[in-house]
C-alpha cells in the first residue's frame, strides 16, 4: 500500500510512502526490544542532555518543521509555528523535572525502609493523529523517553513527512537507533504490533471508534492502556463574566487548528439573562475570520485536513438543521479548491439533532441559553463526553459548583482549555481514559515498584 501525502490547501500530493513490509516491521521491533536495554540503564543525566538537544532542534528547524505540518494537514502556519515552540518547551520540561516526578517515594512503616521506586515498561506503542502531528507525539514522548521506554510511533497516514521527521529529530539527538522508531502501516496492521510480546503498552489520541478497537485489542493482551479520544466541550458563561473577554476567548477556542482540535470549545452555554449579547458578539467576530491559505499571516482559519473530514461536518450540520436547529451563519463549503468549509454557528439545537451528542471536528459552533447554574450544569454534562470544559464567572460560588458537577477531566475557569506540560491531562466517561503530562502522565508508563527493605538485627 502507498500512503500519500496530500496538502488539504490546494488538493496537491506532494509525497508518496511505501508502507514497512511485514520484515522491516519485525526489524523495528527486534531494534525497538534491544535499544530498550540499552536505554533503560543511561542515566538520567544522558538522557536530559538528548531531550535538550531534541529541543534545540526543534528550535533550529522551526520555519521547515512548521511548512511540513501546514502543508501536510492544513493549520495555520503561525500556528504550526507555536506547535514547534511548545514540543520544545515539552523537551525542556521533562529534561529539567523527571527526577523529581519519579524520585523514589517514601512509604512510613515502622521498622522498615519501605518506598515506591520507578522503573521503565519497555517498547510503547503510541499511535496518534493528523491534528497536532508534532504536539501529540512529543507530549508522549519526552516523558516517555526520559524514563527510560522507547517509544514506536504509528502517525496517522496523511502526516508521513511529520512522522519520519520526528524519528530523525531524536536520532540527530543523539538518542539511540531503535528508542523512538516511526511505523509506516495502516490501520489494519495496528493489532498485530500491539499484540506483540516485545510492546509493553499502548496510548492512542484518536476518535472514541479507534479508542474501543485498541483498548480491546491490548485489554485481551493484558496490556496498559493510555486513551485520549473525543470531547465535546462546554464553555459556560454566566452573568457575573467579563463578556468581553469571554466572547473573545470562545471564538479562539472554537477556532483553534480549523476546529479540529479534541479540546476545542464546542458547546457554549450561556446564561439566558446575557445570551441575546453573547449571541450577536459571537456571530459578529465569527463572521470576520478571514478563511482562506494557511500559509498567510493574516488567515485564522485554513482548510480541513481531508476531504472526509469535510464530508461529515458538512453532513452533521445539513442533519441537524433539518432536524430543527437553527442556521445562524456558514453552513457551507466554500466556492474554491481544498477543503474548506465556512465558519459556521447553530442554535436552538434540539436533542435529536447530530450535533447536540456528536463530536463535530471542524469550525462549527453549537449556542445554547441556560435559565440558572443547574441548568447549565445539567447540559454541560448531557454529553457521553467529558474532555475539557471552560467556565466564565467570578462568582467564587458558582465556580465552586462548577469544578465539583461538571463531568470532565479538566475545569479551566475564566480561561480557555489548553495543554500543557505542567497539567495533567485526560478525560473521563466516553473521552477516554489515563493521563498525559505533568507527573501523573509520566508515571502511567513506569512500574511503580514497592520495595521493603527489612534490616537484619545486629
Amino acid at each position: 500500500m502507498t500512503i500519500i501525502s496530500k496538502n488539504p490547501t490546494t488538493g496537491e500530493t506532494i509525497g508518496r510512502f511505501e508502507e514497512n513490509t511485514p520484515a522491516e516491521v519485525e526489524q523495528k521491533l527486534a531494534t525497538a526490544a534491544s535499544a530498550f536495554q540499552h536505554h533503560r540503564r543511561s542515566t538520567l543525566l544522558e538522557r536530559a542532555e538528548r531531550m535538550h538537544r531534541v529541543a534545540e532542534l526543534l528550535r533550529a528547524g522551526r520555519p521547515r518543521l512548521a511548512r511540513m505540518m501546514t502543508e501536510e494537514m492544513g493549520k495555520t502556519l503561525k500556528s504550526a509555528g507555536a506547535e514547534v515552540e511548545k514540543c520544545a518547551s515539552c523537551c525542556e520540561h521533562y529534561a529539567q523535572h523527571t527526577g523529581h516526578y519519579l524520585q523514589d517515594r517514601p512509604l512510613h512503616i515502622d521498622g522498615v525502609r519501605a518506598y515506591v521506586h520507578h522503573l521503565p515498561l519497555g517498547a510503547l506503542l503510541a499511535v496518534m493523529p493528523w491534528n497536532f502531528p508534532f504536539w501529540q507525539v512529543i507530549r508522549f514522548a519526552a516523558p516517555a523517553l526520559m524514563a527510560g521506554n522507547v517509544a514506536l510511533l504509528k502517525h496517522a497516514s496523511n502526516v508521513p513527512r511529520c512522522a519520519l521527521s520526528l524519528e530523525e529529530l531524536f536520532r540527530s539527538a543523539g538518542f539511540e537507533p531503535g528508542v523512538f522508531q516511526t511505523l509506516l502501516i495502516g490501520s489494519r496492521r495496528v493489532a498485530s504490533v500491539i499484540e506483540d510480546d516485545r510492546v509493553a503498552a499502548v496510548t492512542l489520541t484518536g476518535s472514541e471508534a479507534a479508542g474501543v478497537e485498541v483498548a480491546g485489542l491490548a485489554g485481551r493482551k493484558l496490556k496498559k492502556t493510555v486513551l485520549e479520544l473525543g470531547g465535546s466541550d462546554p464553555f459556560i458563561v454566566m452573568p457575573s463574566a467579563d463578556l468581553d473577554a469571554a466572547v473573545e476567548a470562545a471564538v479562539a477556542a472554537r477556532h483553534i487548528n480549523n476546529g479540529q482540535s479534541c479540546i476545542a470549545a464546542k458547546r457554549f452555554i450561556v446564561h439566558h439573562t446575557i445570551y441575546a449579547d453573547f449571541e450577536r458578539r459571537f456571530v459578529e467576530r465569527v463572521a470576520a475570520l478571514r478563511v482562506g491559505d494557511p500559509t498567510l499571516e493574516e488567515t485564522d482559519v485554513g482548510p480541513l485536513a481531508t476531504e472526509a473530514g469535510l464530508q461529515e461536518v458538512a453532513t452533521q450540520v445539513q442533519q441537524s438543521v433539518a432536524a430543527g436547529a437553527r442556521l445562524l451563519l456558514g453552513g457551507k463549503r466554500l466556492a474554491r479548491p481544498g477543503n474548506f468549509y465556512a465558519p459556521t454557528v447553530l442554535s436552538e439545537i434540539p436533542d435529536r439533532a447530530p450535533v447536540y451528542r456528536d463530536e463535530v471536528f471542524g469550525p462549527v459552533s453549537l449556542l445554547f441559553a441556560a435559565q440558572d447554574i443547574e441548568a447549565a450544569i445539567a447540559l454541560a454534562n448531557d454529553s457521553p463526553f467529558g474532555l475539557g470544559s471552560s467556565v466564565w464567572t467570578r462568582d467564587a460560588d458558582e465556580q465552586q459548583r462548577f469544578i465539583d458537577d461538571l463531568e470532565a477531566g479538566q475545569t479551566f475557569v475564566n480561561a480557555m482549555v489548553a495543554s500543557d506540560p505542567r497539567v495533567p491531562f485526560g478525560g473521563i466517561k466516553r473521552s477516554g481514559h489515563g493521563r498525559e503530562l505533568g507527573g501523573l502522565g509520566m508515571r502511567e508508563f513506569v512500574n511503580a515498584k514497592s520495595v521493603v527493605v527489612r534490616y537484619p538485627e545486629a
